[in-house]
């Protein structure tokens, strides 16, 4: 096992290797290949869609010497240096930590010169709209004047709160979280290449347990490599070991669950929590498991249309279980329920003892104690 963690070991060096985002990365290579290069970019999406690495192999195309068709030929010395992390021309600043005037002017000041190496000089201000106002408005003068060698490339998870101003001097792309088949592909590739004997069932879990992140879901399987590193390696990881050694949520468990609140069995459910926390469950991601299952039944109950927004975080069969669950449960008691599960997740972060906000919320979804 290498020591490198695997979302930087297996960080795509190609748009070609980029997962997803298929309409991102088909753009950019034609603008590389076209010389359409912009002089502003935001990358807008949820946290490990890839924005980040996208605006790496961007800065890295634009400063190829001997591109092709729009690729980065990741032999020339502009590449090596990018790939190796060591280009000087490439700035990277996290608006998360760095927010203030200071770190903005230091820019302004560093743009002005050519690159030192780089046909580009590319800054990369990851969570941009963490930058205070002042900040921002300073990176506004930029945008509008850059000289021709800078390009810049903002990444957001929320960007709504970046300033229109800023944003529509940007050329703007949306990155969408990713499918589960598409994650179970990746983590495949990984697995065969670290040689690990994994069963496919428990790398499904694992994309399934990442919210359509791929970079936790190759943080979660960083995690059961590392453990089972030293173990026999022709001893097959299954599903069920990984749940153990997690603590994650099994979908098949809602389901579970969620069949025994519908026949409303407000005992039995709560024994099935306990028995299962003890199993090594862990009780937050329970409750974030139960919302979002949840959710996803109400939405199929109000319209059954409606599972195209979620259809690829799920497996065939557990889609088909959830359509069954949907067409039995009244629609304003799910709505209710969902509200029990959220305000339960939001209680046990304070709570004495963990999972009584979820006991109290099976008992209040099952009517054995309704509120006034």
């Amino acid at each position: 096992m290498a020591n490198i963690v695997l979302y930087r070991k297996y960080r795509p060096k190609s748009f070609n290797e980029v997962v997803g985002q298929n309409h991102i990365v088909q753009t950019l290579k034609n603008a590389v290949a076209m010389d359409l290069i912009s002089h502003a970019y935001l990358f807008s999406g949820s946290r490990g869609t890839g924005k980040t690495s996208l605006a790496r192999l961007l800065a890295k195309a634009v400063n190829c010497t001997n591109p092709k068709d729009g690729e980065p030929c990741n032999g020339c010395d502009s590449c090596e240096e990018i790939n190796q992390g060591r280009a000087i021309d490439l700035i990277e600043i996290d608006a998360a930590s760095n927010r203030g005037i200071d770190e903005i002017r230091d820019l302004k000041e560093g743009i002005k010169f050519s690159p030192t190496k780089l046909k580009y000089k590319v800054f990369v201000i990851d969570e941009a709209h963490q930058l205070t106002k002042e900040a921002a408005n300073a990176l506004l003068k930029t945008l509008e004047e850059p000289p021709s060698h800078a390009v810049f490339i903002l990444a957001t998870t929320e960007a709504y709160k970046m300033i229109p101003t800023i944003a529509s001097r940007c050329q703007r792309f949306d990155f969408r979280k990713l499918t589960v088949p598409e994650i179970t592909e990746k983590l495949t590739t990984i697995a065969k290449l670290e040689k690990v004997n994994i069963e496919k069932s428990a790398l499904e879990l694992l994309a399934l347990s990442s919210g359509g992140a791929l970079r936790d879901a190759e943080s979660l399987l960083d995690k059961v490599l590392t453990f089972y590193s030293n173990s026999d390696t022709n001893k097959k990881i299954d599903a069920k070991a990984v749940k153990e050694l997690l603590g994650i949520v099994d979908l098949a468990l809602m389901g579970e669950f969620t069949q025994l609140l519908l026949e409303k069995k407000a005992g039995d459910a709560i024994d099935f929590l306990n028995t299962n926390l003890e199993g090594g469950m862990d009780p937050q991601e329970f409750a974030k498991n139960s919302v979002r299952y949840l959710r996803h039944i109400l939405l199929i109950r109000i319209s059954p249309q409606l599972e195209s927004i979620f259809a690829g975080e799920f497996t065939k069969e557990q889609l088909e279980l959830l359509k069954k669950q949907a067409l039995v449960f009244d629609a304003k008691l799910l709505s209710q329920i969902v509200e029990h599960f959220m305000e339960a997740e939001n209680k046990m972060k304070y709570a004495s003892i963990v999972q009584l906000p979820l006991e109290l919320a099976i008992v209040e979804s099952c009517g054995v104690v309704p509120r006034p």
